[in-house]
């Protein structure tokens, strides 16, 4: 959001003063004054304007649709979208590769660094593309940006290719993300939450106060510079009547001369007293706002960080708080400062009463406090850990695999770039929680720089860590000897020591709790225990939270599962899915009512199931992901409709409707059911068995849907599936997905290649008229056309349909 500059406020002192009291003058030489000037503060965060406000750049591309989608959204959505574009992937680059950069499989890229130098070099050869047609145009302002942009791209990901893929990739789901969150009618309670108008209010306060402290010290500052003038001046008046005769002492010119000393002397008193008021009252003012806004404001950035961690809305507003937490720095800095001039003024020259020696070390120790208490606050996780296989799975984290994780110090100072180094270690202090033991491998201690992050803030970023477990006690290794449990929390802690003006600050911080496991098959518990804990407590370091977990509402855990949906899988679910949902968890149909205990969710099997509601819902993810992704985006799957439900949606219906759902009997599977009518006007419907990821493998599920055929009595097979609910052409739901053109059937006398008869694979299913109940279908029938037709005319439908349920026929 960008904001302009707010109006500063003058501080009144806290009490009147007056001049009027006759001062003692102090004979004595009075040095002069030395002045010495505080660093200027570092300059504006760059902010980026979204792409569609540049008009040079509407006609680069064409054909975005993604990209295009997202520049329609609305503007909470853009200011999303705005968060997570960088130099490490700048909004400039997106929108002129858009359509080059979306028919790239960048998630593929990220685990293969083959393929991802690949990209890496295609992508810089489309940024020369680019660079040449925009120098034919003479945009030297555009040029300019373009070989920027290569050269920052070129220089950070040349050694490590394989991070700019993950990097476009999370982009690219974020997006997803947000258009499915800007589709969706539904606000749950925890983003409703999130973006709480009295959240964005004290966010604007925090900010208008800042900045009006920041002005109180500029102020001060010419404060302190008029009492060194005044004192010079009065200086060197003293020192004139000091050089003068005896008896030029007494002349009526040096009384008047002493009576303007005396006066100067009284407005010297008025403004050190009147200056270390406004002084006070800075402190008081910053005191107050970091306890009772600052550190609060801080508070909700880590708990929008908890929710985004688990698929909830983008963080944001990290930015906003280092301009707070810096120019507070800043000021309190100069604050010491103009304290240690007023020191040296007083040491210059005092007098009965002086408020220099009676008020200066309290408000120093006191300024000193308030910048220890700062900077203590100012060293966040900026990004948690996660490994970069698993980008949506953070948190989780894999014996011997490396994972990333990355810190910010939210005060940016120039003296410090290069100077702070960090250290990383797991467990520290907590030898009683558990009896595994770890420790990290890789590069562990790294200087903070401002070169680790686009805007200049002062980072680091480690991402060669990998975590290893130590050997148990009785001697073998901690993977082998020691069970892995999904439920044990860890904690990943980071250490630096600040030393700046004279100030040593120890700084310590730590990441959310992690899970551990030695094997990929455990990261869907462990990823259930992630989601628990993050959506359950504000604490960011209870590692023995699941001693007794508390229960959640369930309309919390819903709003969560979606997000699930719309993170990993790029669309969340409507009222109707997570109603359906509830149904499963609770008897309640109305989800945002009751609560759900953590063994309910992910320990305690569904009522005649063999797994629990977590292990069913989390194939269905993985089944989407690997299978039926763009048919889920597109949002041609229900997916989460029980049986009942889809009878009722589905009776009046022409012939020939079908809907897609999940099962709930078979984990990971998918099913159709189509109503048609018997000869006697009678309503029926026919659920196929449900495709498993196994059989998707072999054919993608739009070609099932195209090619399906049914056999049914003597008639001849043929495709029941003419309209997706309500009342769409399956053609036009599914015809983009198709990945080749129906194959017609050939004759055994027409060779293929090599000699070969072409073959197909052909799901079909037989119905029996003697009964209302639907068959089972057989698995994928692999069959070549031609032979199919050599059986049709030689074997009647029946003999075909009583082979096919034969014994040793293929189930």
């Amino acid at each position: 959001m960008f904001r302009g500059v707010l109006p500063s406020h003058n501080i009144p002192p806290d009490a009147e003063l007056s001049p009027s009291n006759g001062i003692c003058l102090l004979p004595g030489p009075i040095r002069s004054s030395v002045s010495w000037h505080f660093p200027s503060p570092p300059g504006n965060v760059k902010q980026l304007l979204l792409c569609r406000e540049v008009n040079h750049f509407s006609k680069c591309s064409v054909n975005m649709s993604q990209w295009n989608q997202v520049q329609q959204l609305e503007i909470k959505f853009l200011e999303q979208v705005d968060q997570f574009y960088d130099d490490n992937f700048p909004m400039e680059i997106r929108h002129l590769l858009a359509q080059w950069i979306e028919t790239q499989d960048w998630e593929v890229a990220s685990n293969n660094e083959t393929m991802a130098t690949i990209l890496l070099q295609n992508l810089l050869i489309q940024l020369d593309e680019q660079l040449g047609r925009v120098s034919k145009e003479k945009n030297l302002l555009l040029i300019h940006n373009l070989k920027r942009i290569r050269k920052v791209l070129q220089g950070k990901f040349h050694g490590n290719p394989m991070h700019v893929a993950v990097v476009i990739s999370n982009c690219l789901r974020e997006e997803r993300r947000i258009l499915a969150a800007a589709n969706m009618p539904i606000q749950g309670p925890l983003e409703k939450s999130l973006q709480s108008s009295s959240v964005s209010e004290r966010q604007r306060n925090v900010e208008h106060k800042v900045s009006a402290i920041k002005n109180s010290v500029q102020m001060t500052e010419q404060d302190t510079k008029y009492l060194e003038d005044l004192q010079d001046e009065f200086d060197y008046r003293y020192k004139t009547i000091q050089t003068m005769d005896q008896g030029d002492k007494n002349s009526i010119l040096v009384n008047q001369e002493v009576l303007t000393l005396q006066e100067m002397l009284n407005s010297l008193d008025f403004k050190r007293k009147e200056t270390l008021s406004k002084m006070t009252q800075i402190v008081n003012e910053t005191d107050l706002l970091m306890n009772s806004m600052l550190l609060e404001e801080l508070q909700d950035w880590k708990k929008r960080q908890q929710i985004a961690c688990i698929g909830g809305p983008l963080h944001n507003g990290l930015d906003q708080l280092q301009n707070c937490f810096t120019l507070l720095a800043e000021s309190l800095f100069q604050l010491r400062q103009q304290l240690e001039k007023l020191q040296e003024q007083s040491t210059k020259m005092t007098y009965e009463g002086d408020p220099i020696p009676a008020q200066r070390a309290h408000l120093l120790e006191r300024a000193t406090f308030l910048i220890y208490n700062l900077f203590k606050n100012s060293f966040v996780v900026e990004r948690q850990p996660c490994m970069p296989t698993h980008p949506q799975r953070p948190m989780v984290l894999k014996t011997l695999i490396q994972f990333t994780v990355k810190l910010r110090l939210l005060i940016k100072l120039p003296e410090l770039n290069y100077q702070v180094k960090v250290k990383a270690s797991i467990d520290k202090n907590v030898s009683t929680l558990s009896n595994r033991r770890f420790v990290l491998c890789g590069t562990h201690v790294k200087a903070m720089s401002s070169e680790e992050s686009s805007n200049g803030s002062l980072s680091v970023e480690f991402r060669h860590l990998q975590p290893k477990e130590m050997k148990c006690s009785t001697g073998s290794k901690g993977n082998e000897g020691c069970h892995m449990v999904t439920e044990e929390l860890h904690s990943i802690t980071f250490e630096t020591q600040i030393c700046l003006y004279g100030l040593t600050i120890n700084l310590e911080t730590s990441s959310l709790p992690v899970v551990m496991i030695s094997n990929v098959s455990q990261l869907p518990n462990a990823w259930a225990s992630i989601i628990w804990y993050n959506v359950s407590t504000n604490d960011s370091q209870n590692l023995v939270f699941f001693n007794n977990p508390p229960s959640v509402t369930l309309g919390q855990l819903l709003e969560v599962m979606s997000w699930q949906f719309s993170s990993y899988v790029g669309r969340g679910l409507n009222s109707e899915q997570l109603n359906m949902l509830a149904e499963k968890l609770t008897v309640q149909s109305n989800y945002n009512d009751g609560h759900l205990t953590w063994a309910k969710f992910c320990k305690e099997h569904l009522p005649g199931k063999t797994f629990t509601f977590w292990t069913w819902l989390e194939a269905i993810l993985d089944l989407i992901k690997k299978h039926i992704l763009p048919l889920w985006i597109d949002g041609y799957i229900m997916g989460f409709v029980s049986k009942e439900k889809e009878r009722l949606l589905l009776k009046d219906k022409m012939p020939g409707t079908f809907l897609l759902r999940f099962s709930e009997s078979h984990l990971g599977g998918i099913t159709f059911t189509w109503v048609d009518q018997s000869e006697n006007g009678e309503v029926r419907f026919h659920s196929v068995e449900p495709y498993n990821k196994g059989r998707l493998s072999a054919l993608p599920f739009a070609d099932i849907l195209r090619d399906y055929k049914v056999i049914m009595a003597e008639n001849v097979p043929e495709n029941p599936l003419k309209y997706l609910y309500p009342d769409i052409p399956k053609d036009k739901a599914f015809g983009k997905h198709y990945s080749s053109q129906p194959c017609e059937v050939s004759r055994p006398t027409e060779r293929g290649d090599k000699g070969y008869v072409p073959s197909v694979f052909i799901p079909i299913s037989t119905i029996r008229s003697d009964s209302t109940e639907p068959q089972s279908p057989s698995d994928l029938l692999p069959m070549s056309p031609s032979a199919y037709a050599v059986l049709r005319e030689n074997l009647s439908p029946t003999t075909i349909e009583t082979a096919m349920n034969s014994p040793y026929s293929a189930e």
